[in-house]
């Protein structure tokens, strides 16, 4: 987000009383990202993986910031197995009701911010925006800008531990996804270490 994008967005969040929410998706499959570990001088530990197959879990998540207020963490998962007829990742219809939740759980209006994939840009999602301009406002980052989305940071924390687990099927990757964002949900101390990480100041 420019600079001048970020003051009309803490200026509307302000006038408002809203909460700024940044959105972001990101996925894993079956293999393991890297990660860094202890190990033996001139040894690379090795990672073994003990499945085999096909398969993504989804994840959508938005980092969620208001001045007085605890940050918060809002996401939602989807599993894609491989099988016909399966949603590969996120529509627009979960990615509007992802909104509404966030709405609903922190009780007040939202200027939201994301990037401008192609599920954000759809007729359907644009006049869902446009008929809910009571309670919501969205700004778009510039392209290739993941460095100032906040919630690039918390992909960033899941992924860390998931570096060093051999899973042997997706519903293994699933759980471990959870638990961990579950985690950052109740340290809010890490989701606005993720905004400080951006550069971005969401005061004055």
């Amino acid at each position: 987000m420019e600079e001048g994008d970020l003051a009309a967005g803490k200026r509307t969040a302000a006038e408002r009383g809203a909460w700024i929410v940044f959105e972001d998706e990101a996925g894993q499959s079956l293999t393991p990202p890297r990660a860094r570990t202890w190990g033996r001088i001139g040894q690379t530990p090795v990672v073994r993986v003990r499945g085999r197959g096909s398969g993504r879990v989804s994840m959508a998540g938005m980092a969620c910031f208001k001045p007085g207020r605890r940050s918060r963490l809002i996401y939602a998962i989807r599993e894609y197995r491989g099988r016909k007829d399966e949603p590969k990742g996120f529509g627009w219809l979960d990615f509007r009701d992802l909104v509404v939740r966030a709405r609903i759980q922190l009780g007040g209006p939202i200027v939201l911010v994301c990037d401008n994939v192609r599920l954000h840009l759809t007729a359907d999602m644009k006049e869902f925006i446009e008929a809910d301009a009571a309670w919501l406002t969205v700004f778009q980052l510039p392209a290739y800008t993941p460095d100032l989305n906040p919630t690039e940071g918390i992909w960033a924390l899941v992924k860390r531990d998931l570096g060093n687990l051999a899973a042997a099927d997706l519903g293994e990757i699933t759980r471990a996804v959870k638990r961990r964002l579950k985690k950052i949900q109740y340290r809010p101390d890490l989701v606005d270490g993720c905004i400080a990480a951006t550069g971005l100041s969401l005061d004055g």
